[in-house]
């Protein structure tokens, strides 16, 4: 935490107590964070649009080169918190962010044939929260209660029934005109940093992409769906409830064209 080893969070930090801040999910491998800039420019999105004082990029680089170094696979997550402060909501007029960096093992995941739910809870709209990755994951949190082992993945709606995402995933459709469909999220949602890679990667291999608004009839009929993640990478999902879905025929090549190569996609 702020450059220290620590195991404790201060009670009054504004991130315990409102989820007033930041996260972001960085694979590693062979040592190195994988889409550092990525990450970085959604942080820094995330920043202004809360008014968060970004800390130095270079040393939260370093803090994260010091933990990914020696791992061949791992998992470093960054958090940035507003810090202590301010009466009730009121954010304090000088804020003294937290940053805390800490790695986890790699985690075991099932890369194909995903079986995904849809599920009942909803995501509320808001605009200004749309997008980044901030810590208030309460609407995630009650999604992924739905279920225990028997699922991969849920398909999470907002209010008005449009499709978004995944718990902790975002979703693209490959439709039976050869066009490569992800939702719109400028209402709610994570904008990932895999989801991006895997858009700007179609562009550049002639794959027409297109980001809008559909519901669960587009699910229904798609001729293949997947899930990205910063972690995981590009997943195929063979099912959702009843419906299923071959292997989408663009999933090869894109997954080819993402770095590093040898199926490491982070």
């Amino acid at each position: 935490m702020d450059g220290v080893p620590r195991d404790s969070v201060p009670v009054s930090d504004r991130g315990l107590a409102y989820g007033d801040g930041l996260f972001e999910t960085i694979a590693v491998h062979n040592g190195k964070p994988l889409r550092w800039e990525g990450h970085w420019r959604r942080l820094e999105a995330g920043c202004v649009r809360l008014r968060i004082p970004l800390p130095d990029p270079v040393v939260v680089r370093a803090e994260i080169d010091a933990l990914s170094a020696g791992r061949s696979r791992a998992v470093v997550k960054l958090i940035l918190t507003r810090g202590p402060g301010g009466e009730g909501y009121a954010p304090p007029l000088q804020p003294e962010p937290l940053r805390i960096v800490l790695r986890r093992p790699w985690p075991a995941f099932r890369r194909e044939a995903l079986r995904l739910r849809v599920c009942r809870t909803r995501l509320g709209n808001n605009p200004v929260l749309a997008g980044i990755k901030h810590l208030g994951r309460l609407e995630q949190v009650l999604a992924r209660s739905e279920w225990g082992n028997e699922y991969d993945e849920g398909i999470v709606l907002d209010v008005n029934g449009a499709v978004i995402e995944c718990t902790a995933s975002n979703l693209f459709l490959w439709s039976r005109d050869g066009v490569l469909r992800t939702p719109a999220l400028d209402g709610c949602g994570v904008a990932g940093v895999m989801r991006e890679a895997v858009m700007e990667t179609a562009t550049r291999l002639g794959i027409a992409v297109r980001v809008d608004r559909f519901g669960l009839e587009a699910v229904e009929t798609a001729a293949g769906l997947f899930i990205t993640n910063a972690v995981t990478g590009p997943r195929w999902v063979a099912q959702v409830g009843p419906w299923h879905y071959p292997k989408p025929s663009c999933m090869e090549p894109l997954c080819q064209g993402l770095e590093p190569a040898g199926g490491v996609s982070g």
